[in-house]
């Protein structure tokens, strides 16, 4: 990447993302919601993309993983076996002079930091869940929560995915959903924010056996963002400390990018332990969260492994990782895989034949493949716009077209041509995409 200081980096990241269709200010026409993010066209297709190669990995490549997709209102008594209710909580501290919110664990003095003054009051616990009511009467007794993780609905089924799948442990239930946190300090565009999408993977193991587990999905999750694209030397793991690990996990490890803005967690590999089922036995009065070995006679809990990562900062890391700019061009060098077009179809200029190949092109291209179709402009500029877009390939007809029945195709990093025959382009473009 050219050289420009980090916050700027950022900043032109923000801008291309709003130019180009990935993201906009939710409610932006009544001066936008703190935190909060719209996916334009370009962006949930990337979205889009990047679950589809996750639950692919974590599903169909897999025998020993199914799928859920539970409730985002649950029963409030979830929460409270969970630990959510009394533990899932941030220091807050209010500044009596600007009246802004920070968290107590972000601040280093006495003084506020966007102040100045030494006003902050002393810290006290927020609890981060968002509250509702369901039906009419907004009382105590119909108080629910927002989810804030989509993990919960997974151990309260258990015994319903592992009956109905006919499952032996060790097997794994995936789920990709929609989870709420009132977060106190939100930022750093969609790193932070209080509605977002989870990827989340709870693998169920006999006691005994979670260390080994704990060690292959540590390994393997590293090595699904190397297969995004991300580049390996901005990737590391941290392991949480005693100090760190929550209440909880045996043992925990972030896998960690290095932003713009500093090394930050993409995504965090823990070992709950029986915690989690064996609370939701004891506050749901049942003990159908168990498993009978049938080999060796034996009752117990299962451990479970967890994989949990965010979409939307997934996303936003493919993003900061592909961002270059070059003396003449902004690209995004996004992994075809995931790149939201995956060809750009032009003309090079309007002529009757070539436009006619263009479009039979394009019309036989997106029944496989997101395609662009653009005429306007010279091929130059067009090539460009698809760069910042991160669109890997531009097929271009030309007057070489109407003679030979051939076309340009151009590969977006590297820019180099190929000409590639008419009627073999679809599949050209098939090759070029599985790598």
């Amino acid at each position: 990447m050219a050289g420009n200081n980090n916050e700027s980096v950022m900043e032109k990241l923000v801008s291309l993302c709003k130019r180009r269709g990935f993201l906009f200010q939710s409610s932006e026409i009544y001066g936008g919601l703190n935190s909060c993010w719209d996916y334009g066209p370009l962006g949930v297709e990337l979205k889009n993309n990047i679950k589809s190669f996750w639950w692919r990995r974590m599903t169909l490549e897999r025998e020993d993983v199914e799928g859920l997709d539970a409730s985002i209102l649950m029963h409030p008594k979830v929460w409270e076996a969970s630990g959510h209710v009394s533990e899932f909580t941030d220091p807050l501290v209010d500044c009596k002079s600007c009246k802004q919110r920070f968290r107590a664990d972000e601040i280093d003095g006495p003084a506020c930091p966007a102040c100045g003054k030494e006003t902050l009051t002393k810290a006290r616990r927020f609890n981060l869940m968002f509250k509702t009511h369901m039906g009419p009467v907004e009382d105590e007794a119909s108080l629910v929560f927002l989810r804030p993780e989509t993990a919960q609905g997974i151990y309260v089924n258990f015994a319903n995915v592992q009956t109905a799948m006919r499952r032996k442990v060790p097997f794994g239930i995936a789920q990709i959903g929609k989870a709420f946190r009132n977060e106190i300090t939100p930022g750093n565009f969609i790193f932070r924010t209080r509605e977002f999408e989870q990827m989340e993977m709870q693998f169920f193991v006999k006691p005994g056996t979670d260390d080994e587990w704990f060690g292959k999905w540590k390994e393997e999750r590293m090595q699904f963002y190397l297969d995004l694209g991300l580049a390996g030397d901005k990737l590391r793991f941290h392991e949480h400390g005693p100090k760190e690990l929550a209440h909880y996990a045996r043992a925990a490890f972030d896998i960690e990018y290095r932003f713009p803005f500093g090394w930050q967690e993409l995504e965090g590999i823990h070992n709950r332990t029986d915690f989690d089922l064996v609370r939701h036995n004891e506050y749901s009065g049942k003990t159908n969260l168990s498993y009978f070995d049938e080999q060796t006679g034996e009752r117990f809990v299962p451990y479970v492994i967890e994989t949990s990562a965010g979409c939307d900062r997934t996303l936003l890391t493919c993003l900061v990782d592909a961002y270059d700019e070059e003396e003449e061009r902004v690209v995004l060098r996004l992994s075809p895989r995931i790149a939201p077009v995956k060809a750009g179809v032009f003309p090079l200029v309007k002529k009757e034949g070539m436009v006619a190949a263009a479009r039979d092109i394009y019309e036989r291209l997106k029944k496989r493949f997101k395609v662009f179709y653009d005429h306007g402009g010279s091929i130059g500029r067009r090539y460009r716009r698809q760069d910042e877009a991160g669109t890997p390939l531009g097929i271009t007809t030309d007057g070489q077209t109407l003679e030979d029945n051939t076309v340009t195709v151009r590969e977006r990093d590297s820019m180099e041509q190929h000409r590639v025959k008419l009627d073999e382009v679809c599949d050209w473009v098939g090759r070029y995409l599985e790598g």
